[in-house]
């Protein structure tokens, strides 16, 4: 289905000279994925303040990002295109994507895990010379006529807090509320592997017991997804790991009795996390970054290299090649318990870090809440983060408080589940 609209200045000017058309990306379409791909490469993901941007290569699949999710739609705005809104009439000027799926959204009165069937819309793009049109606007309100038709009781979006025109686009004029103020926490694959923790085992734990290990101590983690077991099956989860105290004997007396053995009888402190592959899906790419720093961050990879040659011990941390497409690995899922459950969380990113290195990643990210007691726990390097802003928007009509209340308007919780199907 094609939407017609007419593309409006948003200073208030006069309608521009063309109308656009918004309807399906077509993925079986040549001109479609080549048109998008083209946008995709034109246009930069970050803030807005002339800072360090990245760009994004799909790998010749426009829909990588929401493809795994339960209900996906993407949409294109054509500029130019012929009034009955036929496919290849014009230039694909903008582009969103949006998915349907069932999360946890809070606890209610009596302490029972509450669902919410909600919607979350990415990868908005308008090209550079057509902003200030409208169009990204017509893109997320016909977004939101799917979002409602699939049932959605509401709609969110992450953006770059220092991003302000994507800030004021969806708090001022799409009618998003601010929501939550996660952060990016991002850290270079070095040329070495980290060592873990002393005294800590990290094992790998089976898909299923990594469900049911989910479902008992984070069903009630906002956005934990209902559907955890197509998460932790899909081809792009390498695994699940648990960081646990090791014997002091030997790690490997650490062994995995199964799910319900563990959270009959757990240990002190433990953490849990898994690893995303998003190398496969897409790359990224660093630019505007100063002469300095790439300069910089040749010396460190050449001094990693030289010295770890003579004295193997000495390791020098080295900055990746991060100015060229490089593949990204994604923890998900951290969370843990007991006192010592940071240094648990430590060891489980120092793992990823190294499977990371193996499978050739550059960056391991994950993305935690503001006041997640783990944050403090994940290395990562400030300069390579971001901090993001999550905004949500109530979609039913006569939607009832119900035992929840309105979402919008609840407090933050320690903790959120970012599915990284569609990070």
């Amino acid at each position: 289905m094609a939407v017609v609209v007419a593309a409006v200045e948003e200073d208030g000017g006069g309608p521009a000279e063309e109308a656009v058309t918004v309807r399906e990306f077509d993925g079986t379409s040549d001109r479609d994925r080549a048109a998008v791909d083209r946008l995709e490469r034109a246009c930069e993901v970050g803030p807005s303040a002339g800072k360090l941007c990245l760009f994004t290569d799909l790998l010749g699949d426009p829909l990588c990002r929401v493809r795994h999710s339960p209900a996906f739609l993407m949409l294109v705005a054509e500029a130019g295109a012929g009034a009955g809104g036929a496919a290849g009439g014009g230039e694909v000027v903008g582009v969103v994507r949006g998915c349907v799926k069932t999360v946890a959204c809070g606890r209610g009165r009596g302490q029972d895990h509450l669902f919410s069937k909600v919607a979350y819309l990415l990868g908005l793009r308008v090209s550079p010379a057509h902003r200030r049109r409208g169009i990204g606007r017509a893109l997320v309100a016909r977004m939101e006529e799917w979002f409602r038709q699939a049932g959605a009781d509401y709609a969110y979006v992450a953006t770059d807090r220092g991003n302000e025109p994507s800030v004021r686009l969806f708090t001022s004029r799409c009618g998003y509320a601010k929501f939550r103020t996660p952060s990016v926490l991002v850290h270079p694959v070095f040329r070495h592997d980290l060592a873990p923790p002393r005294r800590v085992a990290v094992i790998r734990v089976p898909p299923r017991d990594a469900e049911l290990l989910y479902r008992a101590r984070f069903a009630g983690v906002e956005f934990f997804p209902r559907d955890i077991d197509a998460v932790l099956s899909n081809p792009l989860s390498l695994g699940t790991f648990l960081a646990v105290p090791a014997a002091s004997s030997s790690a490997a007396l650490c062994t995995w009795r199964g799910a319900e053995a563990f959270l009959a009888s757990p240990p002190p402190s433990w953490a849990v996390g898994s690893v995303w592959n998003s190398k496969d899906a897409f790359r990224l790419e660093v630019r505007g970054a100063p002469r300095l720093w790439r300069a910089a961050a040749r010396a460190t990879r050449a001094a990693d290299r030289a010295l770890s040659r003579w004295l193997p011990l000495l390791r020098v941390p080295s900055v990746p090649n991060l100015f060229e497409p490089f593949g990204m690995h994604f923890l998900y899922g951290l969370g843990g318990a007991g006192p010592d459950a940071p240094r648990m969380a430590t060891a489980l990113c120092r793992h990823a870090h190294n499977v990371a290195r193996r499978a050739g990643a550059r960056v391991v990210a994950t993305e935690v809440a503001a006041c997640d007691p783990l944050r403090d726990a994940v290395p990562h390097w400030p300069r390579l983060g971001a901090e993001d802003l999550w905004c949500i928007k109530r979609l039913a009509d006569g939607y009832g408080d119900g035992a929840l209340g309105d979402w919008t308007k609840a407090p933050p919780g320690a903790s959120i589940f970012v599915d990284p199907r569609e990070f």
